[in-house]
């Protein structure tokens, strides 16, 4: 009698566990849980049970909670209608429970692991296919990584959609399809050529369309980001960086997967406010959830160079004082509190009655306007630290015993240090910049950013995505932040296109990725927008139309133009998925399996004709279940047409994408 039968015949004795002769699974759970006093020594009364789930410690009998719970929720143990069918077609090892089988396949509903079997759109909400991924075996994994073929390729500008004959290096890419397998396909063109990556990937919070079984959620989600991380790794140059937003629930496992992958070349972790407290959702959820995070990793810390940025700031009221005599020698300078000044020009007596007079906004407004008008010569007193040079603590003590007068700290290469009152003078001008044509006080960029408005951004690039979606602004700063001019930007999480939209605004070249079709919505119309349409229908274009104005494009000056690649991973059993997740009725899933017996690549464990003998067993299944089980026959090794079988008549790969992608993979 095997572990299972003799588990069956010791429960049933326990009334509480049998209904109609059934064991109520459950039920067993629960009771386990809660450690029953009955349930425990029956499971002791059975020496095969106590054996495999006690264990003694120091002469005390010990329940291994963790491994019963194992055993009882295994599909193999009372095992519904479902892997009834499975087991006896043989897709499933029979008489184990234990996972680590190289033989085991697991599956859950919605995004996947390793590879693509199938993802949702998340706006259509009234969907209720259940789409199964796997995760294979290292052992199972043959041609999964392999080049695939690119097909549907055109090249996109202002005129529209053109034919091409070859893909350079310094072209724009989109591309359709899984993100994992499209990445490996650019291994090879782009190994060590991408300067920054810029992804946002699924939180898997539990409210968006990254919903796991609770059994592999956590772990599930870190094995699908790592599959995709090293990957990237290997893209990036050696000075490139990767920048990964993620929500709080993530954020640290994340990290410690990062350190592991990117060999603890930490950057930075930035803290990004996202919304504001408003409206029934601040009701009894305690400290409210404002802020997402953007961890950033390079390639060689030692060799990621930061570019440098500013974010504009509000007046500080201590650059209240100005030279008067700017132009004269420092030695013979003299200083006013800016204050006086708008107080005389509002015949206030007093400066310090200048908020009662005028009220604190006018007032701040007012010293912000003079400031900024006399940047050159306003300035406030910064304290000298203790650990400056000999030569600057020398001065700074002669200043002490010469109340107002300057002094002036030469510094080889660097700007002189004005030294008054013991003091450093800080000019205004050195904190104001030239930021989208407007002069505005600013604050080196900190790890925290709450400037960038999330609001209103729903109509950017005249797409939408009501969850998502990242304001250009972001984007932006990200991207200068870690490229020049030239340098290719990569997001293989692409989504509504804004990392390729504002990439392509700021004159970087980029690579995006994406597998949902959004529709109106997508990404490629959202860079068709980007380029505009001057409807000129083949004509030399005089003026561009129609390009989107939104986002950034008033900051960076765009007026439309430029061009990118579009093209898709050529599918072959990806193909059927798709079928039988369109599928309505029983009657299409079966016309569907006739085309899959006779083109289909067929998972090794697939026995065809166990299938067709077995078909009722099939038919008692729910839809869901139909699909599921047609997917699982599949072989995920074969879901899109691979490069180096091009040339099999069999895929019907046509003449002209034949030479464009033996020239993308550098074989002609």
């Amino acid at each position: 009698m095997t572990l299972i039968d003799e588990m069956i015949d010791t429960l049933k004795k326990d009334e509480r566990l049998v209904s109609d002769d059934k064991l109520l699974k459950n039920k067993i759970i629960e009771l386990g849980l809660k450690l029953d006093d009955e349930l425990i020594s029956l499971l002791l009364e059975n020496e095969k049970l106590k054996v495999h789930f006690f264990k003694i410690v120091n002469k005390a009998i010990i329940f291994d909670k963790e491994k019963f719970m194992k055993f009882v929720d295994n599909k193999e143990f009372l095992p519904d209608s479902y892997t009834t069918f499975k087991n006896k077609i043989g897709l499933t090892t029979q008489n184990e429970y234990l996972t680590k089988s190289s033989e085991v396949v697991l599956s859950w509903p919605y995004k996947d692991c390793v590879l693509e079997g199938g993802m949702e759109d998340p706006e259509e909400k009234n969907r209720k296919e259940i789409f199964w991924n796997e995760i294979l075996a290292p052992d199972e994994i043959d041609r999964l990584f392999d080049p695939k073929v690119l097909t549907g390729l055109k090249r996109i500008d202002a005129k529209g959609e053109h034919n091409i004959e070859e893909i350079k290096t310094t072209d724009n890419i989109m591309i359709k399809g899984n993100n994992l397998l499209a990445l490996h396909s650019l291994k090879k063109r782009y190994a060590g050529k991408i300067k920054l990556i810029y992804i946002d990937p699924p939180y898997n919070t539990g409210n968006d369309e990254f919903q796991y079984n609770d059994s592999f959620n956590y772990s599930t989600w870190l094995t699908f980001m790592k599959n995709r991380l090293e990957i990237a790794r290997e893209l990036l140059c050696k000075d490139g960086a990767i920048f990964i937003q993620i929500s709080d629930i993530h954020v640290s496992r994340l990290r410690i997967l990062l350190d592991e992958i990117f060999d603890n070349n930490f950057i930075n972790l930035i803290s990004i406010k996202t919304r504001s407290p408003s409206g029934f959702k601040t009701v009894n959820l305690g400290v409210f959830e404002s802020a997402e995070y953007i961890l950033i990793y390079a390639k060689s810390k030692k060799l990621w160079k930061y570019i440098t940025q500013y974010e504009e700031t509000n007046y500080d009221e201590n650059y209240s004082f100005q030279i008067d005599n700017i132009e004269e020698n420092p030695s013979n300078w003299t200083y006013s509190n800016i204050k006086d000044i708008i107080a005389e020009k509002f015949k206030v007596k007093n400066s310090r009655y200048l908020k009662k007079e005028l009220g604190t906004n006018r007032t701040l407004s007012e010293l912000a306007d003079y400031a900024l008008n006399n940047k050159e010569r306003v300035f406030r007193f910064t304290e000298i630290n203790i650990d400056a040079g000999k030569e600057t603590l020398d001065i700074k003590e002669e200043s002490l015993k010469n109340l107002d007068k300057v002094f002036v700290n030469r510094r080889d290469n660097l700007t002189d240090r004005y030294i008054l009152n013991g003091k450093e003078i800080t000019f205004y001008n050195n904190k104001v910049r030239n930021i989208d044509g407007n002069l505005v006080p600013t604050n080196l960029l900190s790890n925290i950013w709450t400037d960038i408005p999330w609001e209103g951004i729903a109509n950017e690039g005249n797409v939408k995505l009501k969850r998502g979606k990242k304001p250009e602004k972001l984007l932006r700063r990200i991207i200068e932040m870690g490229t020049d001019k030239g340098d290719i930007v990569l997001d293989f999480f692409l989504g509504s296109g804004t990392t390729c939209a504002v990439a392509h605004k700021l004159g970087r070249k980029y690579l995006g990725i994406e597998q949902l079709d959004y529709g109106k919505n997508d990404s490629l119309m959202r860079l068709k927008n980007v380029i505009g349409n001057a409807n000129s229908k083949g004509k030399l274009i005089e003026k561009i139309e129609n390009y989107d104005q939104s986002g950034i494009s008033k900051y960076v000056k765009w007026e439309g133009g430029g061009e990118f690649i579009y093209c898709e991973l050529m599918k072959w059993n990806e193909s059927y998925m798709d079928k039988i997740q369109e599928a309505k009725t029983i009657k299409d899933l079966l016309a569907i399996w006739d085309k899959m017996k006779k083109e289909a690549f067929l998972s090794y464990r697939i026995d065809p004709k166990q299938f067709d003998e077995n078909a009722q067993d099939f038919k008692d299944l729910d839809l869901e279940n139909q699909k599921a089980f047609l997917i699982e026959c599949l072989d995920k090794n074969q879901l899109y047409v691979n490069f180096n079988e091009i040339d099999d008549e069999d895929y019907g790969v046509s003449d002209e994408d034949k030479e464009i992608n033996k020239r993308f993979y550098g074989v002609l």
